[in-house]
């Protein structure tokens, strides 16, 4: 792990002592962690992406009017006529992209994307990296799509696909490239796969879904269950609205819609928790937004905080007397005291001072606080003190550090872990050690999808995995995950669905009543038996 000083400290320490940091005597060496002495073995750590090298023999110069009439390329080591058995009709695909860029004569960046396409219950295609198609060729002698220009930060932007290989009828291979203001930007090669279900695998396995409720929000993104009802918050992505939507679940197989809450039309409500008769909300305008449970059916909204200002909260923690609110526009995890539930006080937050991303999720437990930090890795503090101490870091490759869930397990901390990105997955790490953290296990399925949210519950972890639904592992022996059932939540056919990266089950909670509690970016709330 390399530290980097930030740079208001080393200026501060060059002021103070100019011949220190004028000397070239080298910096004296990390001091080396101490060996992992713990009860498994210890894993090489990959990250989230491996280079698997080009996917195809793409045109390693490209014509200027490439961008303008990419149909034109010549690529004579493409197999067209493979292509003519693609399943296409309502069919969405996403895509491994693996760009090249020269950065200086001889030297070629390789760096990875995620993509996708959709097509119609025609064929044709609908979308194509989340904008509208521009044109597409697709017959037995050819396979072009490409998407339309579009500005939306006053830079046009248009990606090109050309198939050159199939694999099978769900999967193929090719070129694609990557324009801005009618210049290539940068070029690769790319695999896509048909999002159906894994091959040889059911709708489920050990789950019965009980009932399926539409959620009149935009997306759903997140739900919370007491008092009898579940409180699911969604975002405003497409430009319908987000907000809140209050379920009756006491008889699982009929919830019962109470009412929904919206303040305007363009609400961003990610993260929702409660403690005992107060509900609270992340806003993206508002900060943590608090309302009164004591008529559960219909929140009583009383305030936001902090108040004083206005502050982004993306996701919630609630553990004992303490909310852990992550801000992203502040890069902090602001941390309330809830003694009296209803009246927030904040008590102080939680900063990384090197910090490239911000504070997705974090996790409370036995005095310490774990953060997902994007980009910045997956940080502990301790929380013993007046303001939070960073104890340790874990990165990996193409860090992106996204939700966690820790427990004891032969009386070592474990942390479950996953990122937001292509090949994301659930990591295991051995967090007894702060400073000495190691990988002690994984559980991953296709490269193509992401993990999102995770819950432990006693030696049993809930996985909503987006394209790959619900998946619940028995965690017992940590190192070694074990799934021991699903539920497929995603299905092309749902209204709403995209080619984006970040559809399908997004949002889990096991409250202990026997049940669990899914949303589903289109699907809406979708109630299970716990198995």
């Amino acid at each position: 792990m390399t530290v980097r000083t930030p740079c208001p400290l080393l200026a501060l320490v060059c002021a103070v002592s100019l011949s220190a940091c004028s000397s070239s005597e080298p910096a004296p060496p990390e001091p080396t962690p101490p060996a992992y002495n713990g009860p498994w073995e210890v894993l090489p750590e990959l990250g989230e992406w491996v280079d698997p090298g080009a996917f195809e023999s793409c045109p390693a110069q490209t014509s200027p009017t490439a961008c303008n009439v990419p149909e034109t390329l010549v690529m004579p080591d493409c197999d067209f006529g493979s292509l003519a058995g693609l399943e296409r009709q309502g069919a969405i695909y996403r895509a491994e992209i693996r760009y090249e860029t020269e950065v200086q004569p001889g030297t070629v960046q390789v760096f990875p994307e995620n993509g996708g396409f959709q097509f119609d219950a025609s064929g044709q295609p609908m979308s194509i990296m989340g904008l509208e198609p521009h044109a597409a060729i697709m017959n037995d002698e050819r396979f072009f799509i490409s998407s339309g220009p579009t500005s939306p930060a006053g830079r046009d932007n248009g990606y090109t696909f050309i198939g050159c290989h199939a694999q099978g009828p769900r999967s193929f291979t090719g070129c694609v490239l990557w324009c801005r203001n009618g210049t290539l930007r940068y070029r690769g090669s790319f695999r896509a796969e048909r999002m159906t279900w894994r091959e040889g695998e059911p709708e489920s396995a050990s789950l019965q879904l009980l009932s399926e409720m539409r959620v009149p929000l935009d997306t759903p993104a997140d739900v919370y269950v007491t008092h009898g009802h579940a409180y699911v918050v969604g975002i405003d992505r497409r430009g319908s609205g987000g907000g809140l939507a209050v379920y009756n679940v006491s008889d699982p197989y009929i919830p019962v819609q109470q009412t929904t809450i919206r303040f305007g039309h363009n609400e961003y409500w990610n993260g929702v928790w409660a403690k005992d008769n107060a509900l609270y909300v992340a806003s993206a305008r508002e900060g943590v937004l608090v309302f009164d449970l004591t008529n559960p059916r219909q929140p009583a909204f009383l305030r936001s905080y902090p108040g004083n200002s206005r502050v982004d909260v993306h996701t919630l923690f609630v553990e004992g007397n303490r909310l852990y609110a992550m801000s992203p526009s502040q890069k902090q995890t602001l941390i309330f005291d809830i003694t009296q539930p209803l009246e927030p006080q904040l008590l102080t937050h939680f900063t990384y001072p090197r910090s490239m991303g911000y504070p997705h999720d974090a996790f409370a437990y036995e005095g310490r606080l774990y953060v997902n930090h994007l980009e910045d890795g997956f940080l502990v503090a301790g929380l013993d003190g007046e303001t939070p101490a960073l104890l340790g870091r874990y990165t990996y490759p193409h860090t992106f550090s996204h939700a966690n869930a820790v427990g004891t397990f032969n009386g070592r901390t474990v942390a479950f872990e996953g990122g937001e990105t292509m090949g994301s997955h659930v990591r295991v790490l051995d967090v007894t050690d702060p400073a000495n953290i190691v990988k002690i296990g994984e559980y991953r399925l296709r490269g193509l999808a992401s993990v999102h949210n995770m819950l432990l519950v006693g030696t049993r972890l809930y996985v909503a995995y987006y394209h790959e639904g619900v998946r619940v592992l028995d965690v017992s022996n940590p190192a070694q995950p074990r799934e021991i059932a699903h539920y497929n939540t995603f299905r092309e056919s749902d209204s709403n669905r995209t080619d984006g990266l970040t559809d399908g089950a997004i949002g889990i909670r096991v409250p202990g009543d026997g049940r669990i509690y899914v949303v589903d970016t289109s699907r809406g709330l979708l109630i299970f038996n716990e198995p």
